[in-house]
């Protein structure tokens, strides 16, 4: 789709305290389900007026974009908070997002999006898109010491029992009718940032070699699919209440990035400098699809049309117009608690995201 999006929408009030009042046992597991429902129907008719023809459930179940799906793998364990240092224009914001580790030999047990994804397709006459963590979400932040070594002696072990699941996932979600497949990594944007990158060494990783083990990773992990699902990595720089993580350019990345992950497209951050130049989509091969983050959904501010389309021409030096689409450059809410931009707010961004794809390409 030449106008698209990334995932996550901000979360309704009622849907909120829905959640908290569950969290307090007032309501049980099958009412805070109805309530999602509810917002979810809602959610998807936002998508649909505003003009998206791919549509997702703004991931209204999640609190987090990756622990929720990540935790229900047998052998993962959730433990205490990871601290981590958000940045934005004005303030640096301080987070501890739970840790994830591997404490045993990893297991997909059951479906985990199937049924979510069975609500969203019956919701909507357009395309249903499904956005999971990237299988590297589990490996990265913790790197070996946060594998189990006697669950796995061997780290190899452990990636393939992780491509396994990730297989068993995708095959059922291919079975439930899903063609359209969402990869959702910050581990590799993560690498563009020197900080980042020097923090991956002291936590014993090799910074250079990642990336080509991640795509591995990856690529192991989406063999099975079917010829007809369609699947696509968003790259994201940290999203939490409007503040990032990382900084830099694509560079240390898009080799392998985009020439030894079989993907079929790349959602990619442009959304200010933090993200540098177009430069490194020289490396894109043809054929494949870049949707250019050119909209912020961290700011209210829209983004005057014209500077748009003069990116997407620039963009355009470096990969063919018609393998170029637009979306917002990250979702709106990554975890529960949304970025500091209100409903309208995102209302516009994705209208003006619909409506400069189609001055664009028609």
């Amino acid at each position: 789709f030449r106008a698209d999006h990334v995932g996550s929408l901000l979360r309704p009030r009622e849907l909120l305290a829905a959640r908290e009042r569950r969290k307090r046992g007032e309501i049980t597991p099958e009412a805070l389900r109805q309530a999602e429902d509810a917002a979810i129907r809602k959610a998807v008719a936002l998508q649909e007026r505003v003009g998206l023809q791919g549509v997702t459930d703004g991931e209204y179940r999640r609190t987090y974009f990756h622990v929720d799906f990540l935790e229900q793998l047998a052998g993962v364990t959730v433990k205490g908070g990871m601290p981590v240092k958000f940045h934005s224009r004005s303030e640096e914001i301080e987070f501890s997002p739970p840790r994830l580790e591997v404490s045993d030999k990893l297991r997909h047990v059951r479906p985990i999006q199937a049924a979510d994804f069975d609500f969203l397709r019956s919701a909507t006459q357009r395309t249903p898109k499904v956005c999971i963590p990237s299988p590297t979400m589990l490996h990265f932040r913790g790197g070996r010491k946060a594998v189990d070594a006697g669950a796995y002696p061997r780290i190899e072990d452990f990636f393939a029992d992780l491509a396994k699941a990730y297989q068993a996932e995708i095959r059922a979600l291919a079975d439930h009718g899903c063609i359209y497949l969402q990869l959702d990594d910050t581990n590799l944007a993560y690498l563009c940032d020197p900080a980042m990158r020097e923090r991956t060494r002291r936590i014993g990783e090799n910074p250079d070699a990642l990336p080509r083990l991640y795509a591995r990773i990856i690529n192991d992990s989406i063999r099975l699919r079917p010829p007809q699902m369609t699947v696509c990595m968003h790259l994201c720089r940290g999203n939490f209440q409007s503040a990032w993580v990382a900084e830099g350019g694509y560079e240390p990345v898009a080799e392998v990035l985009f020439n030894e992950m079989d993907v079929d497209g790349y959602f990619l951050a442009y959304d200010d400098e933090r993200s540098g130049g177009f430069e490194p989509l020289r490396f894109v091969p043809p054929g494949k699809r870049v949707v250019l983050g050119l909209v912020s959904s961290k700011v209210a501010a829209l983004e005057p049309k014209d500077e748009l389309k003069r990116r997407i021409e620039e963009a355009s030096r470096y990969v063919p117009l018609e393998h170029l689409a637009l979306s917002p450059q990250c979702g709106f809410s990554s975890t529960v608690e949304g970025n500091k931009v209100s409903e309208d707010d995102e209302i516009r961004k994705l209208g003006l995201v619909v409506e400069v794809a189609g001055e664009v390409w028609g």
